[in-house]
Protein backbone atom coordinates (compact mmCIF):
# COMPACT_ATOMS: atom_id res chain seq x y z
CA UNK A 1 0.00 0.00 0.00
CA UNK A 2 1.40 3.37 -1.09
CA UNK A 3 1.59 5.82 1.89
CA UNK A 4 2.68 9.60 1.81
CA UNK A 5 5.54 11.05 2.93
CA UNK A 6 3.73 12.05 6.96
CA UNK A 7 2.35 8.94 7.28
CA UNK A 8 5.29 7.28 6.70
CA UNK A 9 7.39 9.72 9.40
CA UNK A 10 4.46 9.29 11.74
CA UNK A 11 5.24 5.58 12.00
CA UNK A 12 8.26 6.03 13.23
CA UNK A 13 6.92 8.59 16.07
CA UNK A 14 7.97 7.35 19.43
CA UNK A 15 5.20 8.36 21.88
CA UNK A 16 6.24 9.93 25.48
CA UNK A 17 5.23 7.83 28.39
CA UNK A 18 5.00 9.43 31.78
CA UNK A 19 8.12 8.29 33.75
CA UNK A 20 6.85 5.90 36.07
CA UNK A 21 5.81 3.64 33.14
CA UNK A 22 9.05 3.95 31.36
CA UNK A 23 10.51 1.45 34.39
CA UNK A 24 10.17 -2.57 33.98
CA UNK A 25 6.30 -4.04 34.40
CA UNK A 26 8.10 -5.86 37.65
CA UNK A 27 9.11 -2.02 39.04
CA UNK A 28 5.62 -0.51 38.30
CA UNK A 29 3.52 -0.71 41.65
CA UNK A 30 -0.39 0.35 41.98
CA UNK A 31 -0.67 3.03 45.06
CA UNK A 32 -4.33 3.72 46.31
CA UNK A 33 -6.25 6.36 47.93
CA UNK A 34 -9.55 6.23 49.84
CA UNK A 35 -12.47 4.80 48.97
CA UNK A 36 -14.80 7.02 47.01
CA UNK A 37 -18.10 8.21 45.90
CA UNK A 38 -20.22 9.22 43.18
CA UNK A 39 -21.06 12.86 42.28
CA UNK A 40 -24.74 12.54 43.47
CA UNK A 41 -27.11 9.97 44.08
CA UNK A 42 -24.63 7.46 46.24
CA UNK A 43 -28.06 5.45 47.75
CA UNK A 44 -29.10 4.64 44.37
CA UNK A 45 -25.76 4.23 42.91
CA UNK A 46 -24.58 2.56 45.77
CA UNK A 47 -27.47 -0.26 45.00
CA UNK A 48 -27.13 -0.79 40.94
CA UNK A 49 -23.15 -1.37 41.73
CA UNK A 50 -22.79 -3.54 44.63
CA UNK A 51 -19.64 -5.26 44.11
CA UNK A 52 -17.79 -1.98 41.98
CA UNK A 53 -19.16 0.98 44.26
CA UNK A 54 -16.83 2.87 46.47
CA UNK A 55 -13.39 1.81 44.64
CA UNK A 56 -10.29 3.80 45.50
CA UNK A 57 -8.66 5.85 43.13
CA UNK A 58 -5.28 4.08 41.53
CA UNK A 59 -2.04 5.49 41.14
CA UNK A 60 1.17 4.22 39.52
CA UNK A 61 4.51 4.16 41.06
CA UNK A 62 7.88 2.87 41.66
CA UNK A 63 7.51 -0.24 43.82
CA UNK A 64 6.99 -3.78 43.32
CA UNK A 65 4.56 -5.62 40.77
CA UNK A 66 3.83 -9.00 42.41
CA UNK A 67 1.49 -9.45 38.69
CA UNK A 68 4.67 -9.07 36.64
CA UNK A 69 5.19 -11.43 33.65
CA UNK A 70 1.83 -12.73 33.73
CA UNK A 71 0.39 -14.01 30.47
CA UNK A 72 -2.95 -12.19 29.58
CA UNK A 73 -5.73 -12.32 26.74
CA UNK A 74 -7.37 -8.73 26.36
CA UNK A 75 -9.73 -7.62 23.91
CA UNK A 76 -10.28 -3.64 23.13
CA UNK A 77 -13.29 -1.73 21.70
CA UNK A 78 -13.88 1.63 19.85
CA UNK A 79 -16.90 2.45 21.20
CA UNK A 80 -19.01 5.80 19.31
CA UNK A 81 -17.69 8.22 17.10
CA UNK A 82 -14.42 8.46 15.97
CA UNK A 83 -11.64 10.47 17.89
CA UNK A 84 -8.09 11.40 16.82
CA UNK A 85 -5.87 9.03 19.03
CA UNK A 86 -7.55 5.91 19.08
CA UNK A 87 -4.77 3.50 17.77
CA UNK A 88 -1.99 4.79 19.86
CA UNK A 89 -3.95 3.65 22.96
CA UNK A 90 -4.75 0.34 21.45
CA UNK A 91 -0.39 0.77 20.75
CA UNK A 92 -0.44 1.08 24.29
CA UNK A 93 -2.50 -1.69 25.23
CA UNK A 94 -0.40 -3.61 23.15
CA UNK A 95 3.00 -2.87 23.90
CA UNK A 96 1.91 -3.21 27.37
CA UNK A 97 1.06 -6.70 27.20
CA UNK A 98 4.04 -7.77 25.17
CA UNK A 99 6.53 -5.78 27.89
CA UNK A 100 4.62 -7.46 30.36
CA UNK A 101 4.68 -10.65 28.42
CA UNK A 102 5.42 -11.30 24.78
CA UNK A 103 3.10 -14.65 24.99
CA UNK A 104 0.23 -11.85 25.82
CA UNK A 105 -2.54 -11.28 23.19
CA UNK A 106 -4.62 -8.25 21.73
CA UNK A 107 -8.03 -9.34 20.30
CA UNK A 108 -9.61 -6.41 18.56
CA UNK A 109 -13.58 -6.55 18.59
CA UNK A 110 -14.89 -5.15 15.02
CA UNK A 111 -17.47 -2.58 14.68
CA UNK A 112 -17.56 -1.66 18.62
CA UNK A 113 -19.62 -3.19 21.14
CA UNK A 114 -21.33 -5.58 18.91
CA UNK A 115 -18.55 -7.39 18.36
CA UNK A 116 -18.13 -8.12 21.99
CA UNK A 117 -21.86 -9.19 21.56
CA UNK A 118 -21.08 -11.30 18.23
CA UNK A 119 -18.25 -12.51 19.18
CA UNK A 120 -16.34 -10.60 15.79
CA UNK A 121 -12.75 -10.46 16.56
CA UNK A 122 -9.47 -10.20 15.08
CA UNK A 123 -5.95 -10.99 17.02
CA UNK A 124 -3.79 -7.58 17.13
CA UNK A 125 -0.01 -8.45 15.77
CA UNK A 126 2.80 -6.27 15.48
CA UNK A 127 2.94 -6.08 12.21
CA UNK A 128 -0.77 -4.90 12.02
CA UNK A 129 0.06 -2.96 14.65
CA UNK A 130 2.83 -0.96 13.41
CA UNK A 131 0.60 -0.17 10.30
CA UNK A 132 -1.74 2.32 12.32
CA UNK A 133 0.56 4.10 15.15
CA UNK A 134 0.14 7.67 15.25
CA UNK A 135 -2.85 7.86 12.71
CA UNK A 136 -6.13 8.81 12.97
CA UNK A 137 -9.14 7.21 12.65
CA UNK A 138 -10.92 4.30 13.86
CA UNK A 139 -10.42 1.84 10.94
CA UNK A 140 -8.03 -0.38 12.87
CA UNK A 141 -10.85 -2.61 13.58
CA UNK A 142 -13.84 -0.30 13.21
CA UNK A 143 -16.50 1.86 15.72
CA UNK A 144 -20.20 1.54 16.19
CA UNK A 145 -22.85 2.56 18.42
CA UNK A 146 -24.33 -0.42 19.63
CA UNK A 147 -25.11 -0.64 23.47
CA UNK A 148 -25.36 -3.26 25.66
CA UNK A 149 -28.25 -2.85 27.56
CA UNK A 150 -30.86 -5.99 26.99
CA UNK A 151 -30.23 -8.95 29.26
CA UNK A 152 -29.62 -11.16 26.25
CA UNK A 153 -27.08 -8.62 25.30
CA UNK A 154 -25.30 -9.05 28.54
CA UNK A 155 -25.27 -12.84 28.26
CA UNK A 156 -23.85 -13.17 24.57
CA UNK A 157 -21.04 -10.65 25.73
CA UNK A 158 -20.21 -13.17 28.48
CA UNK A 159 -20.32 -16.13 26.47
CA UNK A 160 -17.70 -14.11 24.49
CA UNK A 161 -15.76 -13.55 27.33
CA UNK A 162 -15.78 -16.88 28.42
CA UNK A 163 -15.08 -18.57 24.51
CA UNK A 164 -12.23 -16.33 24.44
CA UNK A 165 -10.97 -16.65 27.76
CA UNK A 166 -10.44 -13.15 28.11
CA UNK A 167 -8.95 -11.61 30.59
CA UNK A 168 -10.28 -8.35 29.83
CA UNK A 169 -11.94 -6.07 27.91
CA UNK A 170 -11.07 -2.45 27.40
CA UNK A 171 -13.93 -0.12 26.18
CA UNK A 172 -12.41 3.07 24.46
CA UNK A 173 -15.15 5.61 24.35
CA UNK A 174 -17.10 8.54 26.09
CA UNK A 175 -19.51 9.22 28.85
CA UNK A 176 -22.08 6.70 27.60
CA UNK A 177 -19.40 4.15 26.47
CA UNK A 178 -18.27 3.94 29.46
CA UNK A 179 -21.36 4.17 31.96
CA UNK A 180 -21.78 0.70 29.44
CA UNK A 181 -18.60 -0.32 30.61
CA UNK A 182 -19.31 0.04 34.65
CA UNK A 183 -22.53 -1.42 34.18
CA UNK A 184 -20.29 -4.60 31.91
CA UNK A 185 -17.49 -4.74 35.21
CA UNK A 186 -20.71 -4.93 37.24
CA UNK A 187 -22.19 -7.72 35.72
CA UNK A 188 -18.86 -9.98 35.01
CA UNK A 189 -18.85 -9.80 38.75
CA UNK A 190 -22.32 -11.03 39.80
CA UNK A 191 -21.78 -13.73 37.38
CA UNK A 192 -18.85 -14.68 38.68
CA UNK A 193 -16.72 -14.14 35.85
CA UNK A 194 -13.13 -13.41 35.68
CA UNK A 195 -13.10 -10.85 32.84
CA UNK A 196 -12.28 -7.44 34.33
CA UNK A 197 -13.24 -4.42 32.22
CA UNK A 198 -11.57 -0.97 32.16
CA UNK A 199 -12.64 2.08 30.35
CA UNK A 200 -10.61 4.99 28.28
CA UNK A 201 -11.83 8.30 28.11
CA UNK A 202 -12.50 9.58 24.17
CA UNK A 203 -14.61 12.34 22.52
CA UNK A 204 -13.23 15.11 21.19
CA UNK A 205 -16.55 17.32 22.88
CA UNK A 206 -14.59 17.32 25.84
CA UNK A 207 -17.31 16.87 28.35
CA UNK A 208 -15.52 13.70 29.94
CA UNK A 209 -13.36 15.26 32.38
CA UNK A 210 -12.90 15.86 36.34
CA UNK A 211 -10.29 16.18 38.38
CA UNK A 212 -8.56 12.73 37.27
CA UNK A 213 -9.93 13.25 34.04
CA UNK A 214 -8.07 16.28 32.98
CA UNK A 215 -9.10 16.25 28.91
CA UNK A 216 -10.78 13.50 26.90
CA UNK A 217 -8.48 12.33 23.60
CA UNK A 218 -8.82 13.71 20.81
CA UNK A 219 -10.31 16.90 22.18
CA UNK A 220 -6.62 18.71 21.22
CA UNK A 221 -5.82 17.55 17.68
CA UNK A 222 -10.03 18.35 16.75
CA UNK A 223 -9.83 21.66 17.87
CA UNK A 224 -6.15 22.22 16.34
CA UNK A 225 -7.89 21.15 13.35
CA UNK A 226 -11.03 23.54 13.69
CA UNK A 227 -9.14 26.35 14.55
CA UNK A 228 -6.91 26.03 11.31
CA UNK A 229 -10.11 26.12 9.54
CA UNK A 230 -11.96 28.96 11.14
CA UNK A 231 -8.44 30.52 10.57
CA UNK A 232 -8.27 30.33 7.35
CA UNK A 233 -12.01 31.62 6.81
CA UNK A 234 -11.20 34.59 8.57
CA UNK A 235 -8.26 35.57 6.47
CA UNK A 236 -10.50 35.19 3.71
CA UNK A 237 -13.44 37.52 5.50
CA UNK A 238 -10.22 39.84 5.97
CA UNK A 239 -9.34 39.67 2.73
CA UNK A 240 -12.62 39.67 0.28
CA UNK A 241 -14.46 41.94 3.01
CA UNK A 242 -18.02 40.99 2.17
CA UNK A 243 -19.18 37.26 3.95
CA UNK A 244 -20.18 36.77 7.37
CA UNK A 245 -19.75 33.28 8.39
CA UNK A 246 -21.36 31.15 10.37
CA UNK A 247 -19.52 28.13 11.40
CA UNK A 248 -21.37 25.18 13.28
CA UNK A 249 -19.01 23.26 15.11
CA UNK A 250 -19.19 19.65 17.07
CA UNK A 251 -20.41 19.64 19.79
CA UNK A 252 -23.81 18.52 21.12
CA UNK A 253 -24.04 19.05 24.69
CA UNK A 254 -20.96 20.99 25.99
CA UNK A 255 -19.52 23.97 24.19
CA UNK A 256 -15.32 22.92 25.00
CA UNK A 257 -14.57 22.75 21.48
CA UNK A 258 -16.23 26.33 20.65
CA UNK A 259 -15.44 27.96 23.39
CA UNK A 260 -11.34 26.55 22.12
CA UNK A 261 -11.71 27.73 19.26
CA UNK A 262 -12.81 30.85 20.07
CA UNK A 263 -10.05 31.48 22.28
CA UNK A 264 -7.65 30.00 19.77
CA UNK A 265 -8.64 32.16 16.57
CA UNK A 266 -10.87 35.06 18.24
CA UNK A 267 -13.56 35.62 15.18
CA UNK A 268 -16.32 38.38 16.09
CA UNK A 269 -19.36 36.08 17.83
CA UNK A 270 -18.68 33.01 20.35
CA UNK A 271 -21.99 31.60 21.52
CA UNK A 272 -21.61 28.91 24.47
CA UNK A 273 -24.26 26.70 25.42
CA UNK A 274 -23.91 26.88 28.48
CA UNK A 275 -24.22 30.72 28.77
CA UNK A 276 -27.31 30.69 27.12
CA UNK A 277 -28.93 28.30 29.30
CA UNK A 278 -27.93 30.04 32.79
CA UNK A 279 -28.72 33.37 30.92
CA UNK A 280 -32.21 32.27 30.03
CA UNK A 281 -31.65 33.74 26.47
CA UNK A 282 -34.07 33.57 24.03
CA UNK A 283 -33.37 32.84 20.30
CA UNK A 284 -34.04 36.50 19.39
CA UNK A 285 -31.57 37.74 22.16
CA UNK A 286 -29.29 35.74 20.47
CA UNK A 287 -30.09 37.04 17.24
CA UNK A 288 -29.88 40.64 19.13
CA UNK A 289 -26.23 39.85 19.84
CA UNK A 290 -25.18 39.17 16.79
CA UNK A 291 -26.97 42.06 14.72
CA UNK A 292 -25.52 44.00 17.69
CA UNK A 293 -21.63 43.07 16.48
CA UNK A 294 -22.96 43.54 12.67
CA UNK A 295 -24.18 46.60 12.93
CA UNK A 296 -21.05 48.18 15.16
CA UNK A 297 -18.93 46.74 12.38
CA UNK A 298 -20.99 47.80 9.48
CA UNK A 299 -21.09 51.91 11.11
CA UNK A 300 -16.83 51.03 11.18
CA UNK A 301 -17.12 50.06 6.69
CA UNK A 302 -16.75 46.43 8.19
CA UNK A 303 -19.11 44.41 6.57
CA UNK A 304 -17.56 41.08 7.51
CA UNK A 305 -17.10 38.73 10.12
CA UNK A 306 -17.19 35.20 11.91
CA UNK A 307 -20.01 33.37 14.62
CA UNK A 308 -18.78 30.39 16.54
CA UNK A 309 -22.11 28.24 16.85
CA UNK A 310 -22.24 24.80 19.00
CA UNK A 311 -23.39 22.32 17.58
CA UNK A 312 -26.05 21.64 20.43
CA UNK A 313 -26.94 25.40 20.36
CA UNK A 314 -30.86 24.45 20.01
CA UNK A 315 -31.05 22.59 23.35
CA UNK A 316 -29.48 24.87 25.51
CA UNK A 317 -32.25 28.09 24.23
CA UNK A 318 -34.79 27.67 27.25
CA UNK A 319 -37.90 27.40 24.96
CA UNK A 320 -35.68 24.95 22.72
CA UNK A 321 -34.66 23.12 25.72
CA UNK A 322 -38.01 22.50 26.27
CA UNK A 323 -39.49 21.29 23.05
CA UNK A 324 -36.99 18.78 22.42
CA UNK A 325 -37.12 17.10 25.90
CA UNK A 326 -40.92 16.91 25.17
CA UNK A 327 -40.61 15.24 22.06
CA UNK A 328 -37.43 13.12 23.15
CA UNK A 329 -40.01 11.81 25.70
CA UNK A 330 -43.03 11.84 23.26
CA UNK A 331 -41.17 9.96 21.48
CA UNK A 332 -39.63 7.21 22.95
CA UNK A 333 -43.31 6.64 24.91
CA UNK A 334 -45.38 7.22 21.41
CA UNK A 335 -42.72 5.49 19.33
CA UNK A 336 -45.06 3.61 17.68
CA UNK A 337 -48.05 5.99 17.49
CA UNK A 338 -45.88 8.94 15.90
CA UNK A 339 -44.08 5.85 13.63
CA UNK A 340 -47.21 5.58 11.68
CA UNK A 341 -48.52 8.95 11.24
CA UNK A 342 -47.61 10.11 7.41
CA UNK A 343 -46.09 13.46 6.03
CA UNK A 344 -44.73 16.62 8.20
CA UNK A 345 -48.57 17.63 8.15
CA UNK A 346 -50.08 14.63 9.99
CA UNK A 347 -46.87 14.71 12.60
CA UNK A 348 -47.36 18.43 13.64
CA UNK A 349 -50.91 18.36 14.33
CA UNK A 350 -50.32 15.27 16.05
CA UNK A 351 -47.83 17.37 18.23
CA UNK A 352 -50.22 20.04 18.85
CA UNK A 353 -52.35 18.42 20.34
CA UNK A 354 -49.64 16.37 22.60
CA UNK A 355 -47.26 18.83 23.49
CA UNK A 356 -47.80 21.64 26.35
CA UNK A 357 -49.00 24.83 24.78
CA UNK A 358 -45.76 26.77 25.14
CA UNK A 359 -43.64 24.27 23.28
CA UNK A 360 -46.34 23.70 20.61
CA UNK A 361 -46.21 27.15 20.18
CA UNK A 362 -42.57 27.14 19.97
CA UNK A 363 -42.78 24.15 17.21
CA UNK A 364 -45.10 26.17 15.43
CA UNK A 365 -43.31 29.40 15.10
CA UNK A 366 -40.11 27.41 13.83
CA UNK A 367 -39.01 27.31 9.69
CA UNK A 368 -40.61 23.80 8.29
CA UNK A 369 -37.32 22.82 7.46
CA UNK A 370 -35.92 23.28 11.17
CA UNK A 371 -38.95 22.05 12.61
CA UNK A 372 -38.77 18.65 9.99
CA UNK A 373 -35.14 18.21 11.54
CA UNK A 374 -36.06 17.96 14.99
CA UNK A 375 -38.60 14.93 13.91
CA UNK A 376 -35.72 13.16 12.39
CA UNK A 377 -34.73 9.41 13.97
CA UNK A 378 -33.15 9.69 17.67
CA UNK A 379 -29.43 8.66 18.19
CA UNK A 380 -29.17 5.52 19.94
CA UNK A 381 -29.47 7.10 23.38
CA UNK A 382 -33.10 8.42 22.62
CA UNK A 383 -31.97 12.04 21.78
CA UNK A 384 -32.61 14.30 19.29
CA UNK A 385 -29.36 14.12 16.58
CA UNK A 386 -28.44 18.06 16.53
CA UNK A 387 -26.03 17.70 14.16
CA UNK A 388 -28.35 17.51 11.62
CA UNK A 389 -30.21 20.72 13.21
CA UNK A 390 -28.64 23.51 10.93
CA UNK A 391 -28.64 25.84 13.56
CA UNK A 392 -26.23 28.30 11.27
CA UNK A 393 -28.61 28.30 8.50
CA UNK A 394 -31.72 29.06 11.20
CA UNK A 395 -29.56 31.82 12.83
CA UNK A 396 -28.46 33.49 9.12
CA UNK A 397 -32.00 33.79 8.03
CA UNK A 398 -32.96 35.36 11.68
CA UNK A 399 -29.99 37.81 11.41
CA UNK A 400 -30.91 38.94 7.77
CA UNK A 401 -34.68 39.35 9.13
CA UNK A 402 -33.71 41.40 12.14
CA UNK A 403 -31.22 43.44 9.76
CA UNK A 404 -34.17 44.12 7.13
CA UNK A 405 -36.27 45.40 9.94
CA UNK A 406 -33.55 47.89 11.58
CA UNK A 407 -32.71 48.86 8.12
CA UNK A 408 -35.82 49.95 7.65
CA UNK A 409 -35.65 51.95 11.05
CA UNK A 410 -32.63 53.74 9.64
CA UNK A 411 -30.24 51.96 12.63
CA UNK A 412 -28.26 49.99 10.35
CA UNK A 413 -26.97 51.12 6.69
CA UNK A 414 -24.66 47.82 6.07
CA UNK A 415 -24.69 44.96 3.14
CA UNK A 416 -25.24 41.92 5.00
CA UNK A 417 -24.08 38.85 3.21
CA UNK A 418 -23.61 35.45 4.96
CA UNK A 419 -21.94 31.43 4.31
CA UNK A 420 -23.02 28.81 6.64
CA UNK A 421 -20.66 25.85 7.46
CA UNK A 422 -20.39 22.95 9.85
CA UNK A 423 -17.26 21.63 10.67
CA UNK A 424 -17.31 17.98 12.38
CA UNK A 425 -16.06 15.33 10.45
CA UNK A 426 -13.12 16.98 9.27
CA UNK A 427 -11.93 17.06 12.73
CA UNK A 428 -12.83 13.48 14.09
CA UNK A 429 -9.96 11.54 12.10
CA UNK A 430 -6.61 13.65 11.77
CA UNK A 431 -3.20 12.75 12.17
CA UNK A 432 -3.05 13.26 16.13
CA UNK A 433 -1.15 16.02 17.16
CA UNK A 434 2.22 15.40 19.48
CA UNK A 435 -0.16 15.53 22.61
CA UNK A 436 -2.77 13.38 21.23
CA UNK A 437 -0.50 10.82 20.64
CA UNK A 438 1.48 11.00 23.65
CA UNK A 439 -1.67 11.34 25.75
CA UNK A 440 -3.70 8.49 24.06
CA UNK A 441 -0.44 5.77 23.98
CA UNK A 442 0.01 6.57 27.91
CA UNK A 443 -3.58 6.03 28.55
CA UNK A 444 -3.55 2.90 26.56
CA UNK A 445 -0.31 1.53 28.30
CA UNK A 446 -2.23 2.95 31.45
CA UNK A 447 -5.36 0.66 30.75
CA UNK A 448 -2.77 -2.20 30.55
CA UNK A 449 -1.20 -1.32 34.04
CA UNK A 450 -4.61 -1.32 35.72
CA UNK A 451 -5.71 -4.99 34.08
CA UNK A 452 -1.78 -5.85 35.33
CA UNK A 453 -3.17 -5.26 38.63
CA UNK A 454 -6.58 -7.18 38.50
CA UNK A 455 -8.95 -4.36 38.62
CA UNK A 456 -12.16 -4.14 37.19
CA UNK A 457 -14.26 -0.88 37.04
CA UNK A 458 -12.09 1.95 36.26
CA UNK A 459 -11.21 4.42 33.55
CA UNK A 460 -7.30 4.78 32.60
CA UNK A 461 -6.14 8.32 33.69
CA UNK A 462 -2.80 10.46 32.99
CA UNK A 463 -2.91 13.96 34.99
CA UNK A 464 -0.68 16.93 35.08
CA UNK A 465 -1.04 17.13 30.96
CA UNK A 466 0.48 20.91 30.89
CA UNK A 467 4.01 19.26 32.14
CA UNK A 468 6.00 17.91 29.86
CA UNK A 469 4.84 14.01 29.19
CA UNK A 470 7.59 12.56 31.49
CA UNK A 471 6.01 14.34 35.03
CA UNK A 472 2.58 13.22 33.58
CA UNK A 473 0.82 10.92 36.03
CA UNK A 474 -0.59 7.77 35.22
CA UNK A 475 -3.22 5.81 36.88
CA UNK A 476 -7.31 5.08 37.58
CA UNK A 477 -10.27 6.24 38.29
CA UNK A 478 -13.79 4.35 39.39
CA UNK A 479 -16.32 4.71 37.05
CA UNK A 480 -18.83 5.12 39.34
CA UNK A 481 -16.98 8.19 40.89
CA UNK A 482 -18.00 10.28 37.91
CA UNK A 483 -21.92 8.64 37.55
CA UNK A 484 -25.41 10.67 38.69
CA UNK A 485 -28.78 9.18 37.63
CA UNK A 486 -30.20 10.85 34.56
CA UNK A 487 -33.74 10.38 32.45
CA UNK A 488 -33.07 8.49 29.49
CA UNK A 489 -35.99 6.78 27.40
CA UNK A 490 -38.24 8.14 30.32
CA UNK A 491 -37.04 6.66 33.36
CA UNK A 492 -33.91 6.99 35.57
CA UNK A 493 -30.31 5.21 34.65
CA UNK A 494 -26.59 5.33 35.50
CA UNK A 495 -25.16 7.61 33.71
CA UNK A 496 -21.37 9.50 33.86
CA UNK A 497 -22.09 13.32 33.84
CA UNK A 498 -20.97 15.23 31.07
CA UNK A 499 -18.44 18.40 32.49
CA UNK A 500 -19.87 21.12 30.48
CA UNK A 501 -18.37 24.56 30.31
CA UNK A 502 -17.75 26.53 33.62
CA UNK A 503 -18.73 29.94 33.60
CA UNK A 504 -16.83 30.65 36.61
CA UNK A 505 -13.53 28.76 35.09
CA UNK A 506 -10.53 30.33 33.89
CA UNK A 507 -11.41 29.69 29.94
CA UNK A 508 -14.74 30.87 30.15
CA UNK A 509 -13.66 34.10 31.86
CA UNK A 510 -10.19 34.96 29.77
CA UNK A 511 -13.07 34.30 26.70
CA UNK A 512 -15.27 36.81 28.74
CA UNK A 513 -13.07 39.65 29.51
CA UNK A 514 -12.24 40.11 25.48
CA UNK A 515 -15.54 38.85 23.46
CA UNK A 516 -16.40 42.61 23.41
CA UNK A 517 -13.48 44.08 21.79
CA UNK A 518 -13.58 40.47 19.42
CA UNK A 519 -17.50 41.35 18.33
CA UNK A 520 -16.03 45.29 17.78
CA UNK A 521 -12.93 44.94 15.73
CA UNK A 522 -11.17 42.38 13.52
CA UNK A 523 -8.59 40.44 16.35
CA UNK A 524 -8.83 37.59 14.22
CA UNK A 525 -5.76 34.57 14.88
CA UNK A 526 -4.41 32.16 12.97
CA UNK A 527 -3.42 28.94 14.07
CA UNK A 528 -2.33 27.38 10.93
CA UNK A 529 -2.00 23.62 10.68
CA UNK A 530 -0.54 20.87 13.46
CA UNK A 531 2.66 21.30 12.98
CA UNK A 532 4.69 17.53 14.42
CA UNK A 533 8.18 18.29 14.04
CA UNK A 534 9.96 21.36 15.66
CA UNK A 535 10.28 23.02 18.73
CA UNK A 536 8.12 21.85 21.91
CA UNK A 537 6.44 25.12 22.02
CA UNK A 538 5.64 24.67 18.99
CA UNK A 539 4.66 20.92 18.38
CA UNK A 540 3.88 19.45 22.25
CA UNK A 541 1.59 22.20 23.35
CA UNK A 542 -1.74 21.25 24.99
CA UNK A 543 -5.04 23.13 24.25
CA UNK A 544 -5.30 26.72 25.43
CA UNK A 545 -8.85 25.44 27.89
CA UNK A 546 -5.95 23.30 29.56
CA UNK A 547 -3.46 25.65 30.24
CA UNK A 548 -6.13 28.39 31.74
CA UNK A 549 -7.53 25.64 33.86
CA UNK A 550 -4.07 25.24 35.07
CA UNK A 551 -3.12 28.70 35.48
CA UNK A 552 -0.46 28.73 32.96
CA UNK A 553 -0.80 31.34 29.92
Amino acid sequence: MEISALQKARYAYEPKLPAVLTAPVEEIAVKFGAATESIADQKELKALFKNTYGKPVAKFAAGKNENAGKKLIVGVILSGGQAPGGHNVIAGIFDGLKKGNKASKLLGFLGGPSGLVENKTVEITAKMMNEYRNTGGFDMIGSGRTKIETPEQFAASLATAKALKLDAVVVIGGDDSNTNAALLAEYFIEQKATTQVIGCPKTIDGDLKNEHIETSFGFDTACKTYSELIGNIERDANSAKKYWHFIKLMGRSASHITLECGLQTQPNITLVSEEVEAKKQSLATIVDQICDSVCKRADAGLNFGVVLIPEGLVEFVPEMKKLIAELNDLMAKEADEFAGLKGFEAQAEWLAKKLSKGSAATFASLPAEIAKQLLMDRDPHGNVQVSRIETEKLLMGMVEARLSVLKKKGTYKGKFSSLGHFFGYEGRCAFPSNFDADYCYALGFSAFMLINAGLTGYLSSVKNLTAPAAKWIAGGVPLTMMMNMEQRHGSKKPVIRKALVELEGKPFKTFEAKRAEWAEKTCFLFPGAIQYYGPAEVCDQPTKTLKLEHNKK
